[in-house]
């Protein structure tokens, strides 16, 4: 599938809550149909650096861009009409529809059908559509919602912690997911787990309170954790 993608990019971005400021300064890139991660601890902003981008937080000074488009100020349902799409860490379904309803409402929305592409990365939903959301474990509840933000060929993909909580084997198959999607979308990924980060980035940000203070390109270092020595 060959896509045009852009590059996303955050520049000076500065971000509060009210009086408590907690982005810094940001500035990043993620290329054109690459795979990009953000680590840190909890707190460290990356959660609030997700939601900016999606367009639920308003930054009090910087940029995001998609290719030459400027994100800033538009609505969150603009952004994911636009194929920007954000899968939060809370691994929310509705509980009481079935994988199959869950599906048709993500059709709806999209107008994309086409099913088939999110069975061929999570086969086992296929199994699941009579099952309601709310009887699927934390591992098949994370593959529907990354499975529904598949739906309408995202342009960007913003996952927060998707593998959080998850069995490792789950973890391993989210990570081949991920192999496989880099080049269909423009991926940022905030994600704790640095086994999976050293195997899917291409280039890792590491966030300290509220700032930018490490931004690894180099695949070994990335693949042999030399990022956790930010942390």
């Amino acid at each position: 599938m060959s896509h045009h993608h852009g590059a996303l990019s955050v520049e000076g971005l500065h971000v509060a809550y009210g009086e408590a400021q907690v982005l810094f300064d940001v500035h990043l890139t993620v290329p054109p149909g690459g795979l990009v991660a953000c680590v840190g601890r909890n707190g460290a902003g990356k959660t609030t650096l997700l939601r900016t981008i999606a367009g639920f937080l308003r930054p009090r000074a910087g940029q995001v861009r998609y290719g030459d488009v400027d994100l800033v100020g538009r609505k969150p349902y603009e952004l994911a009409r636009m194929g920007i799409r954000y899968v939060q860490q809370d691994k929310r379904v509705f509980a009481d529809l079935t994988v199959r309803e869950n599906l048709r409402l993500a059709s709806s929305a999209t107008g994309d059908w086409d099913w088939d592409a999110v069975f061929r990365y999570f086969p086992r939903l296929k199994a699941l559509l009579d099952r309601k959301g709310g009887y699927l474990s934390g591992g098949e509840r994370q593959m529907l919602m990354i499975g529904r933000a598949l739906l309408g060929r995202p342009k960007v993909l913003l996952v927060d912690e998707p593998t959080e909580g998850l069995a490792p084997a789950v973890v391993e198959q989210l990570g081949g997911v991920f192999q496989e999607l880099k080049g269909q979308a423009t991926i940022l990924l905030v994600e704790q787990n640095l086994p999976l980060v050293g195997r899917v980035a291409d280039k890792v940000y590491a966030v300290k309170e509220g700032r930018v203070v490490a931004e690894i390109t180099d695949r070994e270092a990335i693949r042999s954790a030399a990022v956790e020595a930010y942390l």
